[in-house]
């Protein structure tokens, strides 16, 4: 026989031998295939092959936990930007108007293009790029704002102005034009703002100064510092560092010292847990962590157990701190409050956490085209006491983190929305008036019954814990 063909043949056999390796050993795949192949070919309708696909996925991980799931390539992006906290776009929190429902701004996004396009709190988009956001579901309007740095989205605006907006918003003026009713002025412009990479921040203070940077000490109690953690994502330990360096300058510069400080969890749904475990080091001289159980290599054997520990140095030390945490406190939030009181480096004010005890590990697809999350693994306090609550669970078991003891406090719904749109006030930026330029005045004055203590319930009780002895 030819060289050429012992050759050709032992390639052949090599390729066999291989792919008899890598075989699908209980034939699902093959099954897979051959279901999608008939509805493809039988089916009495054309079948969008992709949408097929993710409808199967989205089956798939049904059978999983909560927390797993197949994250296609078109949700990739907004995935990815939500743990590092940056994203393509303009910089703009948006709402829905609960009378018009138009599409309505919260804030601008500190020194994002929108920001210095002077756009601002209250600002109504009523159209983008030529298409009317009237009936637009709110996260269409974000995807058409997002987009590669450097490209432009131009947006019609409408700035209400005067009398309180009334209940219909449907006829407002034709461009650059404005129209008086009664005591009332709507103004309309066209803007076209060139997108940039937009930092989210995830580390928030008390308000916001006439500048648009964070006052960390609270109104009507200067010697406490108050720290908000929305999320954990890649920058958020840098931000939490620079917030302390802050902190200790306008506590010098307050002359009254710092007492305290109260470190807000409410409403953090988590994120990366490499974030969490260096925000706890930040605080502890030693000590556990968090301790993660994975899945054991082989039956009868015990899961693996990594133990992550506090590196020497702390900051803040020998100053008191307060977690506030709720039953939208998650994740990472959980691991922080855990590991702080367990560790007894803080007091936990609220109301039980929500028991999300698992971690994710994130797994992209080999054609890049789709992501996939999978629990992979447990965390447990540094008592070694279980956090994630089980379909199984009740109030009685032992899940999540709970407040100290006469420490917990659960405000009415009425209370909570108070609260919300009072905060929403104290953390609208700014507007920038002129190119290089800053208001005067703050949002909105500030009057005894407005400050914290006694806007806050859940707050004035944290600041009454560090009063004590």
């Amino acid at each position: 026989m030819p060289k050429r063909n012992l050759l050709l043949l032992f390639l052949t056999t090599a390729i066999c031998i291989v792919a008899w390796m890598a075989r699908d050993r209980t034939g699902h795949s093959h099954r897979f295939a051959e279901v999608m192949a008939t509805i493809d070919r039988s089916y009495f309708e054309s079948v969008d092959q992709r949408e097929l696909f993710s409808a199967s996925m989205n089956g798939l991980f049904a059978q999983l936990d909560e927390h797993s799931a197949f994250i296609s390539g078109g949700q990739q992006k907004e995935f990815e930007s939500l743990l590092d906290l940056q994203f393509g776009g303009i910089g703009l929190e948006l709402s829905v108007d609960p009378q018009s429902h138009a599409i309505c701004v919260i804030t601008p996004v500190l020194d994002s293009p929108a920001w210095r396009a002077g756009i601002a709190a209250g600002d109504f988009i009523t159209a983008i790029d030529g298409r009317e956001t009237s009936g637009m579901p709110l996260s269409e309007v974000v995807d058409r704002l997002r987009g590669g740095p450097g490209t432009a989205v131009e947006l019609q605006l409408t700035t209400v102005t005067g009398e309180q907006r009334s209940k219909s918003q449907s006829a407002l003026p034709a461009d650059g034009a404005s129209e008086i009713q009664g005591q009332r002025q709507e103004t309309r412009r066209t803007l076209k703002v060139v997108r940039e990479v937009v930092k989210i921040e995830s580390v928030l203070g008390d308000r916001r100064r006439p500048d648009g940077l964070w006052e960390w000490l609270l109104e009507g109690d200067s010697e406490i510092a108050l720290i908000r953690i929305t999320s954990f994502g890649d920058h958020t330990l840098a931000d939490l560092q620079r917030a302390i360096d802050d902190i200790h300058l306008q506590a010098i510069n307050s002359t009254a010292g710092l007492r305290g400080m109260i470190l807000d969890l409410r409403g953090n749904p988590g994120g990366l847990l490499t974030s969490a475990v260096e925000v706890c080091d930040l605080f502890l001289e030693n000590g556990v962590i968090v301790s993660t159980r994975g899945r054991a290599v082989a039956a009868g054997n015990s899961p693996p157990l990594d133990v992550r520990r506090a590196t020497p140095g702390s900051l803040l030390a020998g100053i008191p701190i307060v977690v506030l945490i709720d039953g939208m406190t998650a994740s990472a939030g959980e691991i922080i409050a855990a590991c702080l009181q367990d560790n007894g480096r803080a007091k936990v004010v609220g109301s039980r956490s929500f028991g999300k005890g698992t971690v994710q590990s994130i797994l992209p697809l080999g054609d890049g085209d789709g992501l996939i999350k999978l629990t992979t693994s447990e965390y447990l306090r540094p008592s070694m006491a279980n956090i994630h609550r089980r379909p199984d669970a009740d109030d009685a078991s032992v899940w999540g983190v709970s407040p100290d003891r006469g420490c917990e406090i659960v405000p009415t719904g009425q209370t909570l929305e108070a609260v919300a749109a009072w905060r929403r006030v104290r953390d609208t930026v700014p507007v920038l008036q002129t190119p290089g330029t800053l208001p005067v005045e703050k949002v909105a004055a500030s009057s005894a019954t407005m400050l914290p203590r006694n806007i806050d319930p859940v707050l004035s009780q944290a600041m009454d814990v560090l009063q004590q002895p």
